[in-house]
């Protein structure tokens, strides 16, 4: 654990709230839009707030051992295709972006293949119920991937960050994690993922209690990052990390971007005042983290594409709070005399 995180500006969110209250709207009309522009302010340090106008999204890639001990509806063979689909801007989250003005930007960190590239950590974590994900080496260069990552993000200029993720398995370890930063079973945190039937449920299920068993009762984050998590989990916390601390605002998307913030906040108290959940995913584990964080989601439409998709999806309501912060009038502006 290291020094806690500066919390956004309280000078800034009391102007802001103050604001908000004073807009001709009535009391309380504009619900979480009008929480969401408050939040973003006082992020920001700027009442009234502009933007975000460079909102740009990192999906951390990557295979995972458990891939290949039936605990997907799919073939690990997958992630290294969708990673080219991303790059081929034909993804899910590729449509949504281009819809909502969002760069997206895809790394490989652990992918099981054989294509090169500048940033791959090891070709697909350890299967977590045999092995620990990463040794302390791995963990190290994972981790600070994604601190240069967001830091290569921030100097683009970005005002608004989002994570996605892109990993056949990858609900297992972020399951496996959220049990173990939370104290809880496997019975609790775990969920079909891609769609698996009863049976692959259940067997996931003993996958997820042995992985916790072999890790043991620790709270070390990066130790149950290193044992139980990924090289893109490692990175995509990092990331989040970075950003708190650079003071840039973070849309979460689905399960895993939210154990990453579960992560982060365990590693960095007050990390977590710097995000804000784009939407809520299918997975249990992620509602058991959310409500740890105490953050309730913008949206609920029962997605579970992941890819980064429910965060770009909640773009327009937080570029949609701000406006209404900074572009309508107020009412004493109406009522002089009032």
């Amino acid at each position: 654990m290291t020094a806690p995180v500066p919390p956004p500006s309280d000078t800034a969110r009391a102007a802001a709230a103050e604001r908000l209250a004073a807009l001709a709207t009535p009391a309380g009309a504009l619900g979480r839009l009008g929480e969401v522009g408050v939040w973003y302010a006082a992020c920001r340090d700027e009442v009234p707030p502009s933007g975000p106008a460079n909102v740009r999204l990192v999906i951390f890639a990557g295979d995972h051992g458990v891939a290949a001990h039936g605990v997907s509806a799919y073939p690990p063979a997958i992630t290294r295709a969708m990673v080219g689909t991303f790059e081929a801007g034909r993804a899910g989250v590729n449509a949504l972006a281009r819809a909502h003005d969002v760069s997206v930007r895809v790394i490989d960190v652990a992918v099981d293949d054989d294509v090169p590239g500048e940033h791959k950590v090891r070709r697909c974590s350890g299967a977590i119920h045999l092995e620990d994900a990463l040794s302390g080496d791995e963990f190290a260069r994972a981790f600070a991937l994604g601190e240069r990552i967001a830091e290569e993000e921030i100097a683009a200029g970005a005002d608004l960050l989002l994570s996605g993720d892109m990993g056949i398995g990858n609900t297992t370890p972020a399951a496996a994690l959220v049990g173990a930063l939370l104290g809880l079973p496997a019975e609790d945190v775990v969920g079909r993922g891609t769609g698996v039937d009863d049976v692959a449920l259940a067997h996931k299920i003993d996958v997820v209690r042995a992985a916790l068993a072999r890790a043991g009762a620790t709270d070390d984050p990066r130790r149950l990052l290193a044992a139980l998590g990924s090289a893109d989990l490692a990175a995509a916390t990092a990331y989040l990390l970075t950003a708190a601390r650079r003071g840039v605002p973070v849309l979460l998307d689905g399960l895993l971007s939210v154990v990453c913030a579960l992560a982060a906040e365990a590693l960095t108290p007050g990390a977590s005042a710097w995000f804000a959940a784009g939407h809520r995913s299918t997975e249990p584990a992620q509602s058991l983290a959310l409500e740890k964080l105490g953050l309730e989601p913008l949206l609920d439409l029962g997605l579970r594409l992941g890819e980064g998709s429910g965060a770009v999806a909640a773009v327009p309501l937080v570029r949609s709070a701000t406006a209404l912060l900074r572009d309508v009038a107020l009412l004493a502006d109406l009522l002089p005399d009032a």
